[in-house]
């Protein structure tokens, strides 16, 4: 062998080397797809965990898209087109009820409590929820959570929605908001920001909350296929604790604060709006503190659905819920490690 070619062999051999170095000590970074239902600071802890680069502290690297609708949501999941879904926990009842191979598995909670509000287009006085009757209520979709939130208030006010008011249900939720500006309806059920939006506006007040009033529940949860999390456990415990960490910090901060921290998701609203709501949702402690989803809130969920007509059987936590990587996170995450 000639010296040229010794000293090709001797570089290919070398720089073959530097390649199996670079594989073996390269990125270990993890990819997780998550797919949110909406974009909504009802959501906060999600992008706190996002911009306060607690996902990526975990070895995470997380792609966030948004898929309008939690049907969609949850076929985005169950095609592997997504690895966690963001999305209220009915859906995975729904997925169970229809007896799935793969459940859908809740592992880490968001919120607790409904994000809707009842909007009144005019509000004298104090507000009492008598004058709802005779109405016309622009609701919900239907099998949703905030229908099943805002049914089970109504009824526990003593208004039948089937009886005492003209019940609007069949517009799309992206299109609520508009058909209530161009004057449909004397009651709205409103997300933020949209609520705060429309009383800037002038077109109505904020009279009654419907998370306040339906009481704590396993409302928006991060959920996978049960085949992903058995054969992905480190990466879903890593997951957790990111939340974990992203919901200390939010407990911990003001909602200036937060506002700031959420705001590269928000650039076509206004901070002021974002700090409002973020204050009206903290006010009235709408974000978990921790991801564990526990058996009362679990309770009343189904209790909800039932109320509602969309639950076939009561089913158990232990079928569709896994506190184990909550629990864990919840032991291992200190408040001082968010901050």
């Amino acid at each position: 062998m000639n010296r040229r070619r010794k000293a090709a062999v001797f570089f290919l051999m070398i720089g073959m080397c530097f390649s199996i170095l670079a594989g073996c000590g390269g990125d270990s970074t993890v990819k997780v797809k998550i797919g949110e239902v909406t974009r909504s600071v009802f959501y906060a802890p999600e992008y706190v965990a996002l911009t306060q680069g607690f996902f990526k502290d975990e070895g995470l690297e997380v792609e966030l898209q948004t898929i309008p609708g939690g049907d969609k949501t949850m076929t985005a999941l169950l095609s592997g087109a997504i690895d966690v879904a963001l999305v209220g926990s009915e859906t995975s009842i729904y997925v169970y009820q229809q007896g799935a191979d793969d459940p859908v598995i809740n592992f880490a909670q968001l919120t607790q409590r409904d994000g809707t509000f009842l909007f009144a287009r005019k509000a004298d006085g104090t507000f009492n929820w008598d004058q709802v009757k005779g109405s016309t209520f622009l609701g919900q979709r239907k099998g949703g959570m905030p229908q099943m939130a805002g049914a089970f208030t109504l009824l526990q006010k003593g208004i039948d929605p089937a009886k005492d008011i003209t019940l609007i249900q069949n517009i799309d939720f992206a299109n609520i908001a508009g058909a209530y500006a161009s004057g449909t309806g004397d009651y709205v059920q409103l997300f933020e920001p949209q609520a705060s939006i429309f009383e800037r506006e002038g077109r109505g007040t904020v009279v009654a909350s419907f998370g306040v009033e339906s009481g704590y529940l396993p409302y928006t949860v991060f959920m996978s296929k049960d085949s992903y999390i058995s054969k992905n456990g480190d990466t879903v415990q890593k997951f957790t604790n990111a939340i974990q960490r992203a919901q200390l910090w939010v407990k911990g901060h003001s909602p200036e604060e937060i506002a700031t921290a959420i705001m590269p998701y928000f650039e076509k609203t206004e901070k002021d709006i974002v700090v409002s709501v973020v204050k009206r949702y903290k006010d009235q402690d709408t974000y978990a503190t921790n991801p564990t989803v526990d058996d009362k809130e679990w309770n009343n969920l189904l209790d909800v659905m039932d109320n509602a007509g969309e639950l076939k059987a009561r089913v158990p936590s232990e079928k569709i819920v896994n506190n184990t990587f909550a629990e864990k996170a919840q032991k291992d995450i200190k408040d001082d490690t968010a901050k």
